[in-house]
């Protein structure tokens, strides 16, 4: 366990925080309603990306500095503020004000448009940014640059097998209570979405009838070419059979980020509380079905929720994991990437 200090002053700014993966949706704008917060109480994330302003045009940077970032497609803006920024739940901080002139936003809350909205409450030091407006997963980012981990005299949580995973592991239902898709789930498949492409090599994929067909292929079907040649896509993790198949989606574990081991063919990584409901929530349909119960048999629990329309991975989520694979720069991963950034506002998946 650690806490954060102010790197001026040593004042303490966080509760007794241990860390655990950056969630995939981490940067997901979503909706116009307020998120909940992107962290649960007592862990802390870190993003190895560089994080808030001064943002740069793609223009500005060229293809070249930009692989030289990791990014081998056009992206709007790249962010040229110090990596390693550190997250945390709002309701985890300690011993902080507000800056008042950057704190603007876009409509409920602050954005972080103007950088640094969070000085230290003993020195003044600039040191986080608050996250609370609509569209965004409400999180304070603890300036790497303005903060530095203390260890705290706190046991660390321990670290679940697999197999305790897969018992202790909360899973995230793809809907939400009032018929939408999880935001969650929208972002967790179009990351997996990306890499998924790029492991095909631009062959039709082939996805047995199921959970994992009704969440990846649409997508697939619309984006790859319908060839002759195929590869298999399959589910493989804690408490499955073993199953042989080009491509395996697995499991992510959530607090040491490791990928479930698979050793033949293409894995493809899905944060485990996405991938836990893929495996184990076989009876629950998310589509309408003819029909009802028979006559003489009454239920006394609700009915699973069902969605408002078909399921759609995150286009934007898509589109930054896949301009972050090598692979891309490939022509036929191009056109897709060029296909959905051009045709994104009309579903092109």
């Amino acid at each position: 366990m650690a806490v954060f200090a102010c790197a001026g002053c040593g004042a303490v700014l966080t509760a007794s925080v241990s860390q655990v993966v950056l969630p995939v949706h981490a940067h997901q704008s979503y909706g116009h309603e307020l998120l909940p917060a992107l962290l649960e109480p007592g862990t802390y994330a870190v993003d190895p990306e560089p994080f808030g302003p001064p943002w740069r045009l793609w223009e500005e940077i060229g293809a070249k500095e930009a692989e030289a970032r990791g990014v081998y497609a056009p992206v709007h803006a790249l962010s040229y503020g110090p990596p390693g920024a550190v997250a945390v739940a709002p309701g985890d901080v300690r011993g902080t004000v507000l800056i008042p002139e950057r704190c603007d936003g876009y409509c409920l809350g602050l954005d972080g448009r103007d950088g640094p909205n969070l000085a230290c409450a003993q020195c003044g030091r600039e040191v986080a940014t608050r996250i609370d407006d609509c569209t965004y997963w409400q999180v304070v980012w603890l300036d790497p640059r303005a903060v530095r981990p203390v260890n705290a005299d706190e046991p660390a949580p321990r670290v679940l097998s697999w197999e305790a995973l897969r018992e202790e592991q909360p899973e995230t239902p793809p809907i939400e209570p009032i018929g939408a898709w999880s935001p969650v789930w929208e972002a967790a498949v179009a990351v997996a979405l990306a890499h998924l492409l790029a492991a095909s090599d631009g062959a039709r994929v082939v996805v047995p009838d199921g959970p994992v067909a009704d969440t990846f292929r649409p997508a697939l079907d619309a984006l790859l070419p319908p060839e002759p040649s195929v590869k298999s896509l399959a589910l493989a993790g804690p408490g499955l059979s073993a199953t042989v198949a080009d491509i395996v989606v697995v499991p992510r574990h959530p607090q040491t980020g490791e990928v479930w081991p698979y050793g033949a063919g293409a894995a493809v990584p899905l944060p485990a509380d996405v991938w836990m409901y893929l495996a184990f929530n076989h009876n629950q349909r998310h589509l309408p079905v003819s029909g009802g119960l028979p006559d003489g048999v009454y239920r006394d629990d609700p009915p699973p929720p069902r969605p408002f329309g078909p399921f759609r991975p995150d286009w934007d989520m898509f589109l930054s994991a896949l301009a972050r694979l090598p692979e891309v720069r490939q022509p036929w991963l191009r056109a897709i990437y060029d296909h959905v950034k051009d045709r994104r506002y009309s579903h092109p998946f």
